[in-house]
Formats: C-alpha cells, sequence, structure tokens
C-alpha cells in the first residue's frame, strides 16, 4: 500500500488528523490494530478550544446532538444527598467565545462521528492491522505490519496511544511520574436508582477506603463509573466484582448495577516525549503526553495536536510551502503539552480548580517561528493568540475562518493587499476583541501575522506557498 500519510491509531488523533487531511485532499491511511474502535467513555470532556476546532471540522452539530452540559455533582452521605458540588466554574458565554462550557460525549461516540466524517470526505480506517517495523530515508517511509503488509509514505504520524509501538520503534522516551500509584477502575454500565440530573459522588466511608463517582453519560443510557482502590488491590472488572465494589461503596444494592459495556483500569501517571518528531514521523496525542484525567486536558490537548499538524502537512504536501514548515509542529505543540501536563497534574492533586485555563481558549503560541508581530503598539489581539468569533459588517468570522484556508482581517480601514485564492479576505470595521489592523489568521484558527499596514506581509507568505 502505498499513501502521502500514515497514521497510526484510529482514536480521536488520529481521526481528527484523517478529517482534517482528507478535506485538503491529501491521501491518508489509517491503521488500527483493533477490530473496531475503541468501546468505552474514557475521555468523555470537550473543552471550550475542542468544540471550536471541531466546528471547523463539520462535526458540531452532531457533536451537540450526541452529548450535554456537566451535571452537578452529589455528594452522598450514608444513602442520604449531602451536598453539591461544581465540577467546573461557570464561564458565560460571549461572542467571542461562544462555546463556554465543556460538553460531555462519551469517547466511542466521538470516536463515531469523528469516523463517519472521515468517510463522508472519502478517508478510511484500516481495521486489524498492527504495525511491527518502521524505517525511514530521506524520500519517505516504510512501514511493516504484522500481517506481512507493507505501506509507504512520505511521513508518518503516531497517534497510538501511551504505550506507542511507534514511539518504542523510534527509540524516543517519555519523560514523567506516576501521580497515583493506587488503581484506578473506570467502566460503562447500566445502573437503576440514581437520577441522571447528577453526578453521584460517593466520599470514602473510612481510612482505607476509595471513594466512588457514578456519571451519567449525556446521551446515553449509561452511567460512567469511576472507583480508586488505596489498598492497592487489583480491581475485579467483572460484572460481580462491579457489584461488590457499588454495594460496598454505597446506599445501592448490588442488583442495581444491571449490566457492564466496558471495563477498565489504570494508575494515573503524566509524562511527556523527549520529542515530538523524528525526520519523517510526528509523535501525537497519547503517544507524545499522557495525563491524569483530572480537568479533562488529555483528548483535548491530543485532538490540537491534531489539527496543529494537518494544516501544516496539507500546505508541505499540496501548497507548495518549505518542508521546515513542519519543524514548527514540535516547537508550538511541546510547550502546550507540558503546560497542560502542569495543569491536569496540579487539579487531580486538588491544587486547582477546574477554571479558566481548562477551557484551553487562552492557549497560543507566542514565542513559535510562525508568529510576526509588526506592530509597534499592538492592541488587544496579538499575532501568535487565537483569534476570537464575532462579527464583521454581518460576516459570522468563524464562519469565515471554517474551512481549510487561511483568512486575512482587514479591519478599522486597514487595506489589504490583492492575495490568492487560498486566503480568505474579510474586510469592515474593527470588533472589540480585535482593534483595528491587519490580522492572517492561520487554517487552525491562531494569528499567525498581524500588522497596522501589510508590509513584510509577502515575505510571511512566501514560504508558506501563498505568495
Amino acid at each position: 500500500m502505498e499513501t502521502d500519510v500514515l497514521v497510526v491509531g484510529a482514536g480521536p488523533t488520529g481521526l481528527a488528523l484523517g478529517v482534517d487531511l482528507a478535506r485538503r485532499g491529501v491521501p491518508a491511511l489509517i491503521l488500527e490494530r483493533a477490530r473496531t474502535l475503541f468501546p468505552g467513555s474514557r475521555g468523555k470532556g470537550l473543552q471550550p478550544r475542542t468544540m471550536e476546532v471541531f466546528d471547523d471540522l463539520g462535526v458540531l452539530g452532531a457533536i451537540r446532538a450526541a452529548g450535554g452540559p456537566y451535571p452537578v455533582g452529589m455528594i452522598w452521605q450514608d444513602g442520604r444527598r449531602a451536598g453539591e458540588h461544581r465540577m467546573f466554574e461557570p464561564v458565560a458565554p460571549s461572542e467571542e467565545a461562544p462555546y463556554d462550557e465543556p460538553w460531555m460525549v462519551p469517547q466511542w461516540r466521538t470516536q463515531e462521528i469523528l469516523r463517519a466524517r472521515l468517510e463522508e470526505l472519502g478517508g478510511r480506517v484500516a481495521f486489524g492491522r498492527e504495525l511491527a517495523g518502521l524505517t525511514q530515508d530521506a524520500d519517505g517511509i516504510r512501514a511493516v505490519l504484522a500481517c506481512g503488509e507493507t505501506v509507504t509514505a512520505r511521513y508518518a504520524v503516531a497517534a497510538d496511544g501511551g504505550r506507542s509501538t511507534v514511539r518504542r520503534l523510534l527509540g524516543i522516551g517519555m519523560t514523567g511520574e506516576t501521580l497515583d500509584p493506587h488503581p484506578t477502575l473506570v467502566a460503562d454500565v447500566r445502573i437503576s436508582g440514581l437520577d441522571r440530573e447528577n453526578w453521584h459522588l460517593f466520599p470514602p466511608r473510612g481510612p482505607g477506603d476509595g471513594f466512588l463517582a457514578i456519571c451519567p453519560l449525556a446521551g446515553t443510557e449509561d452511567f460512567q463509573l469511576v472507583a480508586e482502590f488505596p489498598d492497592g488491590s487489583a480491581p475485579d472488572l467483572s460484572p460481580e466484582g462491579l457489584r461488590k465494589v457499588v454495594a460496598a461503596r454505597s446506599h445501592l444494592a448490588p442488583e442495581a448495577l444491571t449490566q457492564v459495556s466496558w471495563a477498565s483500569d489504570f494508575r494515573p501517571r503524566a509524562a511527556l516525549a523527549d520529542r515530538f518528531r523524528s525526520g519523517r514521523v510526528f509523535l501525537a496525542g497519547d503517544a507524545a503526553h499522557v495525563h491524569s484525567p483530572a480537568g479533562g486536558q488529555g483528548l483535548n490537548t491530543s485532538v490540537q495536536d491534531a489539527y496543529n499538524l494537518g494544516w501544516k502537512l496539507g500546505a508541505v504536501l499540496r501548497d507548495g510551502a518549505g518542508a521546515d514548515l513542519l519543524d514548527s509542529y514540535e516547537a508550538e505543540r511541546r510547550p502546550v503539552a507540558a503546560d497542560m501536563l502542569g495543569l491536569s497534574t496540579s487539579v487531580h492533586r486538588g491544587e486547582t480548580r477546574r477554571g479558566g485555563a481548562t477551557r484551553q481558549l487562552s492557549l497560543g503560541y507566542p514565542a513559535s517561528p510562525l508568529t510576526r508581530e509588526t506592530r509597534t503598539h499592538p492592541g488587544p489581539l496579538r499575532a501568535g493568540e487565537r483569534a476570537p468569533d464575532g462579527r464583521v459588517d454581518g460576516v459570522r468570522l468563524f464562519d469565515a475562518f471554517r474551512g481549510p484556508h487561511w483568512t486575512l482581517l482587514a479591519l478599522g480601514g486597514a487595506e489589504a493587499p490583492r492575495l490568492g485564492t487560498r486566503i480568505r479576505v474579510v474586510r469592515g470595521p474593527a470588533p472589540a476583541a480585535y482593534g483595528p489592523g491587519l490580522f492572517l489568521v492561520r487554517p487552525d484558527g491562531y494569528v499567525g501575522w498581524a500588522g497596522g499596514t501589510a508590509a513584510g506581509l509577502a515575505d510571511y507568505l512566501a514560504p508558506l506557498g501563498l505568495r
């Protein structure tokens, strides 16, 4: 088999990357060693920035229909409701940031939606294909599969999880720590006797006991069950084992748990790959960074890795951009991943609440080699920052940004030069979140270049194949 980009792993990272490449007309093959998509709810929280990404990728409507807002936590003591606990600090929506709260969608459903979008665009996943070997040279990569097949590609992306085969074959180390040595059980279950309006929290009953949390999964009839085992014992993942946990840690009878559709256990860990690239191979998602589930940063950071890398691969493979553009992937994403690891670890340890930072709207690339701020006195929005939503002369900006193109905003009387067809130009009054000037918005929604005039813009565009 031959393709432009080989993606190893059909989780949220690999599927989001596949969608982005497919809409750019870049041939890609996604390999998945399992015979089906991941069946569990594990990464169930989508942050507002990821909702913006999904808006651009054309799946936001399906994502919103499939999920719902996070329920209020209900703390139980001795079979009585003892108080409420809000998982996230509330933030009011605004024109600049229309998606104001995390959205709950079970991971398996997010993956189904991304796969459907991928196939709609002509892409595909090759299931039951396990990677066994990987070599590369100056012209491309050659992958050998366990079944004996080979795949050649110009580039490859490891999206194969925290125990990444690709990362191991490349010899890239991963530095981190185990945040909690105690095993944690997570399962998707059907359970009676609990309402679906609350996230039900059962604190430890005594020293040495573990907590139990049972959260209704929006858009389904299931609950996600999470239980910690501070005694270090291996959780029993059978239905009978889960029933014993429910009965021992809550007021519910064992038979209240009627069905188990998926169960797993893990030890919370935080780790960062020493590099995000080796030649023509890139690491993305859990292959590059592993988070505690606290704070809901792992899946979101992973999808945004794919969103960052997709347009750059497309620019090099289809638009004539220089190959050194790909150097910016690690330069931009590794610092972000490190920051998000620190944040999720802090939330895990109870040092930080789930608040504004966890929404990921404030992330940007101010130190990136792709960031150029030419104004002596910038306004409220600087190059390297996320381009907010808003309206300019009746045009919604997120509508203008949607698609694989670049967008130039000429605001407050700033004059736009004549540009190529791959750059959409929007002219009009300056929204307060921007101020007057010229703002070149990258395909991933960040301001790459900003100026009061067009001086220097052509030089910025030339290496990108856009002049």
